[in-house]
């Protein structure tokens, strides 16, 4: 049998280390940081458990990526979507209430993703979390700035400190009261973005208590299998 070309283990990487991403985010929102073990997400993934170890230092810078990815395509696709626009003022709306949306629909997520930067360990600079920050800095130049290097981070400052002031236990703000405070900040008129509706302002994890469970196949490529050079579909190996 013929060795795999470099493509062939490149894409099968790939695909582990996003089953990886997508079992973490599965788990963690079901069960808990706590409650779930990187044995438990790589049985998830159909994974070995050596290969967690191969990609990711640990459970936390884990959770991280995998948040940052689910942040990442959530503002991907809330900046994308119909009617499309170059518009500075709509394109900052759309990202505020998609941040905000994922608050109010994923508080386990968020409340475990916000106090893990509060680690030692902190910021996890992994290429989801530059994703989100070119998404984020692109908005911000669009929106308008003479000097984006100041006004990026506080952008992202700003952004933190809502979402932590909806998930606070026994405490949360409403959501509509925290989108006032940031349309008013940047100039927003309150029709742009996606303008909340009624039920949008319950208290966070409302959708789950409804029985609306999370998809996140959507944010993760299902790509054809790989195949060595006979044809036959492959999975990695194990790394020692």
């Amino acid at each position: 049998m013929s060795p795999r070309s470099a493509s062939v283990n490149e894409e099968l990487r790939r695909r582990s280390r996003e089953r990886l991403l997508q079992a973490t985010l599965e788990l963690v929102g079901e069960r808990g940081y706590d409650a779930t073990t990187l044995g438990d997400i790589a049985d998830r993934a159909g994974s070995a458990r050596g290969l967690v170890s191969y990609y990711f230092p640990g459970k936390r810078q884990l959770l991280q990526s995998a948040v940052h990815r689910l942040m990442h395509r959530t503002l991907e696709e809330a900046l994308e979507c119909e009617p499309s626009t170059q518009d500075g003022d709509e394109r900052l709306a759309r990202a505020v209430d998609a941040i905000l949306g994922l608050a109010r629909d994923q508080p386990v997520l968020m409340r475990t993703h916000m106090a893990g930067i509060l680690q030692a360990e902190g910021f996890v600079q992994c290429p989801e979390q530059q994703r989100l920050a070119a998404l984020l800095r692109d908005t911000v130049v669009r929106h308008g700035t003479l000097d984006v290097d100041r006004d990026y981070p506080l952008l992202r400052a700003v952004l933190m400190g809502a979402v932590f002031a909806m998930l606070v236990p026994g405490a949360p703000m409403p959501l509509v009261t925290l989108r006032t405070e940031l349309f008013e900040r940047y100039g927003l008129e309150w029709e742009r973005g996606f303008p909340p509706g009624d039920g949008d302002d319950e208290p966070p994890g409302a959708s789950a208590a409804h029985g609306r469970t999370a998809d996140f196949s959507r944010y993760f490529e299902r790509p054809r299998p790989a195949a060595d050079e006979d044809g036959r579909a492959t999975e990695p190996r194990q790394p020692k």
